[in-house]
């Protein structure tokens, strides 16, 4: 039911021509929302000092991977650099305060969604690792949808990092400092671009 949800409201946003930002913060939000009412555990979610300083080292982490995909991407993947390209389009679709808004809202709902829910979900079936690779697959996967390769193997290997942290940290803080820094970094700071 919850990769249902998931989906379409990963369709609405990406396949709707108009409204991507409130589409995916009110999609992101009902998902974040659904994983606190269905695990009760992720309500004690706090976010301590060493959170912060673990959540900010994994996205600057992360940035350099995906500096390195960049580069890539737009040498071998044939519409690489068109895809990239439309990704960061979508700055250009809504005000600058409604977008980091929207990304305050969605990073968070999408680690209680993803690692906090789903992976932890499939742990308790497949064991830690099959478990976090199987939640990582999913999130990559669910962005297939977009009809953007690029971004779909964006948001794998985003998917796989955040679940071997969440494999070998297992802190929602740390996850969720990582993934709102890296949003708001890689969206509106400095692209990779």
């Amino acid at each position: 039911m919850a990769m249902a949800g998931a989906t379409v409201m990963f369709t609405t946003a990406f396949r709707g021509k108009r409204h991507f930002w409130p589409k995916m913060a009110a999609g992101g939000g009902a998902l974040g929302a659904f994983s606190l009412l269905a695990n009760p555990e992720l309500r004690r979610t706090r976010v301590s000092a060493a959170d912060v300083v673990k959540g900010l080292a994994s996205a600057a982490a992360l940035y350099g991977v995906f500096q390195v995909g960049d580069r890539f991407a737009r040498r071998f993947m044939p519409n690489g650099a068109n895809e990239i390209d439309d990704i960061y389009r979508k700055r250009n679709s809504a005000p600058l305060p409604a977008i980091v808004a929207a990304l305050a809202v969605i990073a968070p709902a999408e680690e209680l969604f993803w690692r906090g829910l789903l992976n932890r979900y499939m742990a308790q079936r497949l064991g830690p690792v099959w478990g976090n690779a199987a939640g990582a697959a999913a999130y990559g996967g669910i962005h297939l949808v977009s009809g953007n390769l690029t971004l779909t193997g964006a948001a794998g290997v985003a998917g796989a990092f955040w679940s071997l942290q969440h494999l070998f940290d297992g802190s929602m803080g740390a996850l969720i400092v990582s993934h709102v820094a890296w949003d708001m970094w890689i969206f509106l700071v400095r692209p990779t671009a």
